[in-house]
């Protein structure tokens, strides 16, 4: 197994130990508020602490938050609580709510969600606050008053820019490019966007962004609306896809097709997802915070939050293990770091 380099403590960080944990045995599907995977037993840890702390992912089975999730169970051990992960097998607006309301039912002591939907989920989340459990929203954020921390793998103008650089860069910066993104209620996706939007009006007058499109974060329909999307706009250059399912499915159709190495596609992806399609010109360059770290990071904020150590007041700082301090900024937030962009040069170097 191979570890990435050390970069940068929000950049990327070396995996070691979230990978040997063996990404894959850390979801499973699940129909209801059970837990679907668990470590480290009964005992909560850190004395009188409630170190009970479940990743609840927007849906079971993807490739990015099995990853984001080991990074947690990691941290988690670390310090001595108790992991588990629960959550859908389909990522819809309000399908996490029940999951929120049995751990509250259980006396968690920390719940760590990336939301499927910004508000749909508000109540569910300040019941369970109201019941003494700390939430941390990372990935993609509920409103702000409905969670303590939220763990924010990199700025949404950051994420934004990258991704229109990329694409600009491929496509000699002119031509009809079409966002590929995944649930249309998705806050962070629909962040970027947003922000896309914006950087292409204001320093691309010769990209069009005729379309954005939605694969509701599942494969099949991502690999569907790409092909629909290459059939409605012949003269298409390019396309992003802000979604680790949507690229790889993008990238799988591309890749078999006419359009092999005559429309471009980028977005964010994992490494181990994009390496065959980097290898064989699909794909030239992509961009990823790394996952693990994020999951690591919302650890020990939830850690810190059920100690006492932070409130989510900005300027709250808290030691993450391995990635070192960080503290809290404007809006109870705290930044992970930059994208990292992969491509041919360097793709050979991570492994997660």
């Amino acid at each position: 197994m191979k570890f990435p380099i050390n970069k940068a403590r929000g950049g990327i960080v070396a995996v070691a130990a979230a990978l040997a944990l063996t990404v894959a045995g850390c979801s499973s599907d699940s129909s209801d508020g059970d837990s679907s995977s668990s470590a480290g037993g009964g005992d909560t840890g850190g004395g009188d602490a409630n170190l009970a702390i479940t990743f609840l992912p927007k849906n079971l089975g993807n490739a990015y938050f099995d990853t984001s999730d080991a990074g947690g169970e990691e941290a988690i051990m670390e310090f001595g609580g108790t992991y588990e992960e629960v959550g859908p097998a389909e990522a819809g607006p309000d399908a996490q709510v029940s999951y929120i309301n049995t751990l509250t039912q259980q006396g968690v002591g920390g719940i760590v969600v990336s939301a499927n939907d910004p508000a749909a989920i508000c109540d569910a989340l300040n019941e369970a606050r109201d019941n003494g459990v700390k939430v941390v929203t990372f990935d993609s954020d509920t409103n702000p008053e409905c969670r303590d921390v939220f763990i924010n793998q990199a700025t949404a103008d950051g994420i934004a820019q990258v991704q229109v650089d990329m694409i600009a860069e491929q496509i000699g910066d002119e031509g009809q490019v079409a966002i590929l993104s995944a649930s249309a209620n998705a806050t962070n996706q629909n962040a970027w966007i947003a922000t896309m939007e914006e950087i292409f009006a204001a320093d691309h007058p010769n990209i069009e962004l005729v379309e954005t499109v939605y694969g509701d974060d599942d494969d099949q329909t991502s690999f569907d609306k790409t092909a629909a999307l290459l059939q409605t706009y012949p003269d298409l250059k390019g396309i992003i896809s802000p979604t680790t399912v949507g690229i790889s499915a993008a990238a799988r159709y591309l890749s078999t097709s006419d359009y092999k190495g005559k429309v471009a596609l980028t977005g964010l992806g994992t490494p181990n997802q994009m390496r065959e399609y980097v290898e064989d010109g699909t794909v030239t360059e992509f961009a990823l915070w790394n996952p693990a770290d994020l999951g690591y990071l919302a650890a020990y904020a939830a850690k810190a939050l059920i100690e006492g150590e932070i409130t989510g007041a900005e300027g709250d700082a808290f030691d993450a293990g391995k990635l070192g301090s960080y503290e809290v900024g404007a809006d109870a937030t705290v930044l992970l770091g930059d994208p990292y962009r992969f491509n041919a040069d360097n793709i050979g170097d991570f492994d997660f």
